[in-house]
């Protein structure tokens, strides 16, 4: 039996998770999600992991490997560190074993991966960091137009006249919302066109990857938005030979810090096997 904690360090939150693997069969123990909101990431990491250990009745000597990815390479207590496409493809395939490309869709870009039946990355493409395709270009516009972010799928789904964001610059495409609140353009129109702006970038990479009648698994802060989902979905539609299936997870948040922890703990077994691990401290 092996037990490993995964913490993913974002832009936006900390996440963190435990899983015991025993004879193959995988078991989540505890997780647990901290928004950094101008706190330090590595606090707030140890915060996160503590609650894990609580929730799941837990010593820190219990645990065989700490694995980290995103911006956690840090972490005073760590073990080991994923990189977070490697992570999030596996943690995707947890989440459901019939995942072939991952859209990763964080604060500051935007990740197209593919990968293996063992949740391997085989392919990828990512949106540069100043592209408005971003959770905190949405985030901007949404303090702007005054509107809470769990408010904006659904605001986005009641649209009836979207019109599009054409600047892949995030500072442009902020300019270009203020003319529209200027001339009278819907908050649900405005969130809607800047949904379907940055799906058709999204869906471009994932084509440009491969990805083509595949099942399409959505993780990272923007993946329970569900009029970014909704968009997704019309635009692949739109494109010649895809007819790919975009989905989402209650958990796909965590996916990151899940892959980073089942790797943890392949990478415990292996090293245990040859003699080489000791336990985290």
């Amino acid at each position: 039996m092996t037990i490993a904690a995964g913490i993913d360090v974002g832009t936006g939150a900390v996440k963190a998770v435990i899983f015991k693997v025993e004879d193959g069969v995988e078991t989540w123990l505890a997780h647990a999600t901290m928004r950094i909101r101008q706190r330090d990431p590595m606090e707030l990491a140890r915060e996160a992991f503590d609650h894990c250990l609580t929730d799941a009745n837990l010593s820190e000597s219990d645990i065989d490997y700490v694995a980290t990815t995103g911006e956690g390479e840090a972490i005073p207590f760590h073990t080991g560190h994923f990189y977070s496409m490697t992570a999030h493809a596996r943690g995707a395939r947890f989440l459901n074993p019939k995942t072939v490309a991952v859209m990763d869709c964080g604060a500051l870009h935007g990740r197209a991966i593919i990968t293996d039946e063992r949740g391997k990355v085989t392919n990828y493409k990512m949106t540069s960091q100043c592209a408005s395709g971003s959770g905190q270009f949405l985030e901007n516009i949404a303090r702007y137009l005054g509107i809470a972010q769990d408010e904006i799928g659904s605001l986005s789904l009641s649209a009836d006249d979207p019109e599009e964001v054409s600047s892949i610059c995030a500072v442009l495409a902020e300019t270009d919302v203020i003319n529209m609140v200027s001339r009278g353009i819907t908050a649900p129109n405005i969130l809607k066109g800047i949904h379907l702006s940055m799906a058709n970038r999204l869906a471009r990479l994932l084509k440009s990857i491969g990805v083509r009648d595949d099942l399409i698994m959505m993780t990272g802060g923007l993946a329970m938005d569900e009029g970014l989902c909704a968009a997704m979905r019309e635009q692949l539609a739109k494109m010649r030979g895809v007819t790919a299936e975009v989905t989402n997870h209650k958990d796909s948040i965590y996916a990151g810090a899940i892959g980073a922890a089942l790797w943890g703990a392949f990478r415990s077994d292996k090293l245990t096997a040859s003699g080489q691990m000791l336990k985290a401290s």
